[in-house]
């Protein structure tokens, strides 16, 4: 029997959308974490049971791969399912599909177990994955790392501290954050110009409360017939936080072709 899927239904609202009246990476991060919660609590290992514990689930990394991005008043449908684990990585996948059953987006994504006061990596306790009826494997899919920025590429930066409100109840930035950092490094007349068609983002370290960071980005131009963009968060002692690269497309404007 395979690992249990979990679907909900979901409206896109005017503030889930930028200024095209699309989803928002950011925004499609957190539909489909609050998909995985309330998997975990139909099942009776929600938060507040794992908290017990003294950990807490963490995003290691999505690799999101986007037919297109849901529209504003849409209603869409957000299924999950933890496939696979091992000692200390789980491997849970996710889909957005749009009322006609179109495929929009599929994610993989990697998590681990985090002790909440040593901050480390812990193996993860056979009660809160049991429930899941996930296979468990010696070896979960391994997902490709980011291409990393170069010393020699030209960068776009911009600085942020973080705000109180960028904390969530593991006790560090939401997830949903750093995509809003990573993108704004890039000209609004390249986001709204271009369509995402992939995404590829890998945490390697913590960004606490009022720590200052700065997002980096540049785009490719080593990549024949694709727009790619690198991407980087780094802290203030320099250690990398994040790595990232985005897939475009150009929006075709069928006005113009006529």
């Amino acid at each position: 029997m395979g690992a249990n899927i979990f679907s909900e239904k979901h409206q896109i609202t005017f503030y889930e959308t930028d200024v095209t009246n699309t989803v928002t990476p950011a925004m499609l991060i957190n539909m489909i974490i609050l998909a995985s919660e309330d998997q975990t609590v139909s099942l009776g290992v929600g938060a507040e049971t794992v908290a017990k514990l003294g950990i807490g689930w963490v995003v290691t990394q999505y690799k999101i791969d986007i037919t297109r991005l849901p529209k504003q008043g849409e209603t869409i449908e957000v299924s999950t399912q933890a496939t696979c684990y091992n000692r200390y990585f789980a491997f849970r996948e996710f889909w957005v599909h749009d009322s006609a059953g179109q495929e929009c987006v599929h994610v993989e994504s990697i998590w681990v177990t985090m002790n909440h006061d040593t901050r480390k990596i812990v193996t993860i306790p056979n009660e809160i994955i049991a429930p899941f009826n996930s296979e468990e494997v010696k070896m979960i899919p391994r997902l490709s790392r980011p291409k990393r920025l170069a010393d020699d590429d030209q960068l776009m930066t911009k600085q942020y501290r973080v705000r109180y409100f960028d904390i969530d109840g593991n006790g560090h930035v939401n997830n949903s954050r750093y995509f809003d950092w990573l993108l704004d490094a890039l000209p609004m007349s390249f986001l709204t110009r271009h369509n995402l068609t992939g995404i590829n983002i890998r945490f390697e370290n913590e960004v606490q409360y009022h720590h200052m960071v700065t997002s980096e980005a540049t785009l490719m131009t080593d990549v024949p017939e694709s727009i790619v963009t690198k991407h980087r968060i780094t802290m203030e002692n320099g250690d990398v936080a994040t790595e990232a690269e985005f897939h475009w497309e150009p929006i075709i404007n069928h006005s113009d072709q006529a």
